[in-house]
């Protein structure tokens, strides 16, 4: 009997946990990407090089292969590939519709305004926009319409400070629009789901920790976050809804959102698809032990799977190496509880961590690509 095959868009190390369940799981698994020596070019059974961007290649491809089922975690780029695919193959996925204001910031703005779920006001800006008419209050969020991973993003405080941040969040963008939006205020969470034929279940709410102004890299994540029943229930309430709004019904979701002293919520933005940062592929199944990546794999097969069971399986982070303190604290991690550490790891380069040169580090860090490698850590 042959085995079933899985289509996972995206090879690089975000991917890995795909790879390894599906291959777990007794499937053929099916690999596209633009080649670049990521960890999944030689872990796939089968390896395409063509970029996540082709979703008619590999639709083409797809076809020929004959796949039962395709997904991909951690990347909202790749899910408009994923989604169209399955969608025209006849396979679970979220539609066209649920694809296009999961993944573009201006739409998913438009969508939760028409339906009453609570977000910051935005408008969406491009070259040609007059920013002396922008009619929010200071201070102002900018980003990229599409693009996720705090790419683009930066805070305005001062007017005259608007136009850079438009350029640089343009720049960014593939579709070289932006949008500005008020700052909201509050607690920053966010919040992983799984849905299958439109049954929402919330199964791990995680404390973030960013650098904050002007460019909030993520520097760390832990779940579960400390909040009370109540927040939690009210969260729950929220993101159930605004689900529905983003016609998110089969697969993973992510909800970031911001909680202020008087427990008003503010969504900052929603993906159909995992956490990334480890969220997602690790975090979640170490703090509940629910199998997440094996039952969004099950959706994307055509599976029905049943309301998840969640226990407190205890508390996992995350921390990502970008500063030199951000070291010293691993080192100190090692010397004291060095059975803590699930796992460590370095991006784009050989070694574990203990291979850094604490001068190479920064201060504090101004872009993504300054989170040179991580560690994953249990209590």
């Amino acid at each position: 009997m042959s085995k079933k095959k899985l289509a996972i868009i995206g090879a690089a190390l975000f991917q890995e946990p795909a790879i390894l369940k599906a291959k777990e799981m007794g499937l053929e698994t099916h690999v596209f990407a633009w080649e670049a020596g990521d960890p999944g070019e030689k872990m796939a059974d089968f390896f395409y090089p063509i970029s996540i961007r082709e979703k008619e290649e590999i639709l083409e491809k797809c076809r020929e292969i004959g796949i039962d089922g395709i997904i991909s975690i951690a990347s909202d780029l790749a899910m408009v590939t994923v989604n169209y695919v399955a969608e025209n193959m006849g396979l679970t996925g979220n539609s066209t519709a649920a694809t296009l204001i999961s993944t573009n910031k201006h739409e998913m703005r438009e969508a939760f305004d028409a339906n009453g779920d609570p977000s910051p006001k935005s408008i969406v800006v491009d070259a040609d926009t007059d920013l002396t008419a922008v009619d929010i209050e200071l201070p102002l969020i900018v980003k990229p319409t599409d693009r996720s991973g705090s790419r683009g993003v930066m805070i305005v405080e001062k007017a005259e400070d608007l136009k850079e941040a438009v350029d640089f969040a343009i720049n960014e963008s593939f579709e070289k629009k932006a949008v500005v939006e008020e700052f909201a205020v509050g607690d920053e969470y966010s919040v992983e789901y799984i849905s299958c034929r439109g049954k929402h279940y919330l199964l791990a709410v995680t404390e973030k920790t960013t650098s904050g102004a002007p460019w909030f890299i993520e520097l760390s994540h832990i779940e579960p976050a400390p909040i009370s029943e109540e927040r939690r229930e009210n969260i729950r309430r929220v993101c159930d809804h605004a689900l529905d709004t983003l016609m998110l019904y089969d697969g993973a979701g992510h909800i970031e959102l911001k909680v202020d002293s008087n427990e008003n919520i503010k969504i900052i933005e929603i993906g159909g698809r995992m956490g990334g940062g480890f969220i997602g592929s690790d975090l979640v199944e170490l703090s509940t032990g629910y199998d997440y990546v094996g039952n969004v794999i099950r959706i994307a097969m055509g599976e029905e799977i049943p309301e998840p069971e969640i226990r407190n399986a205890g508390t996992a982070g995350i921390k990502f190496i970008t500063r030199k303190k951000d070291l010293l604290e691993f080192r100190e991690r090692v010397k004291n509880d060095p059975d803590s550490i699930v796992r460590e790891g370095r991006d784009g380069a050989e070694g574990g961590i203990d291979s850094i040169n604490i001068d190479d580090l920064k201060d504090e860090p101004d872009n993504i690509k300054d989170r040179i490698a991580y560690y994953i850590y249990k209590l």
